[in-house]
């Protein structure tokens, strides 16, 4: 198949995902919506004005990247292992794998379609913010690849993990008991430089935890992390986790099985 036709098909199962997304819009924007205000009035307002400042910043506006940042990590995961699962319970999978096209294009056009929702719950948690307290982009190219990056990686861990399920149950499991405690670790509500030594390094091995900061970065300029390390560590899920999925779709691994 040459490189036109995989194109139309990536951006057909690109489209398809678009509008899913927004067609059940009050199941996939409205709740992470809801969700994050609600940890702007508890977190940032009612405990925020006991913590007072934190890096030189009112307590709301250093948790407001962060909230931001998580919304992006779960809705791109839960978009794209929700998709996936559901083509395979469906059968549509079958129906993808015998036509011509790629399996990059299959992963990419369901990627795509999980940071276009990570995106657009981004930028709708960003407005809700601004209700709450105020914020000034310092590094705008640093922010857009930030959440770009970090979405893709998430969406691409979202694919794994909708491959391996074989029931509805599955795809619960890894947002319960990994991504979940790794982004309330992830310094999305307080700065590690709070910790202990020992618990500095040991947050170190998060990786949403350089997402946060160099997000964090981008809006106030401070960070816990080097955005070097940030980059670094985020070029390097994408690659690994893309060739996962490859060779995962390659060997028909949790799909012809």
């Amino acid at each position: 198949m040459n490189i036109s036709l995989n194109a139309v098909a990536t951006m057909t199962i690109i489209r398809k995902e678009f509008t899913r997304v927004v067609r059940i819009w009050i199941q996939t924007i409205v709740p992470p919506a809801i969700t994050m205000t609600l940890y702007f009035i508890i977190f940032g307002n009612l405990i925020g004005k006991r913590i007072g400042v934190m890096d030189g910043f009112d307590y709301m506006q250093y948790i407001a990247p962060g909230l931001i940042m998580m919304s992006v990590i779960t809705n791109s995961y839960g978009n794209v292992v929700s998709s996936f699962f559901g083509a395979k319970f469906g059968g549509h999978v079958e129906e993808m794998l015998v036509s011509p096209m790629s399996n990059a294009a299959i992963v990419i056009g369901h990627v795509a379609g999980g940071v276009l929702r990570g995106v657009l719950v981004g930028m709708l948690v960003t407005i809700i913010a601004l209700f709450f307290t105020k914020l000034e982009v310092r590094h705008p190219l640093i922010m857009v690849s930030v959440v770009l990056l970090s979405s893709t990686v998430f969406a691409l861990a979202g694919f794994i993990n909708a491959v391996f399920a074989k029931k509805f149950d599955d795809i619960a499991i890894v947002p319960t008991f990994v991504l979940t405690p790794l982004t309330y670790l992830g310094g999305v509500f307080y700065s590690i430089s709070m910790l202990p030594e020992f618990w500095q390094n040991v947050s170190r091995a998060n990786p949403i935890l350089y997402m946060v900061n160099a997000f964090r970065y981008s809006i106030l300029g401070t960070s816990d992390i080097g955005i070097g390390s940030a980059y670094a560590i985020l070029l390097v899920f994408v690659t690994l986790l893309f060739s996962g999925c490859l060779y995962l779709m390659r060997h028909g691994i949790g799909i012809r099985e």
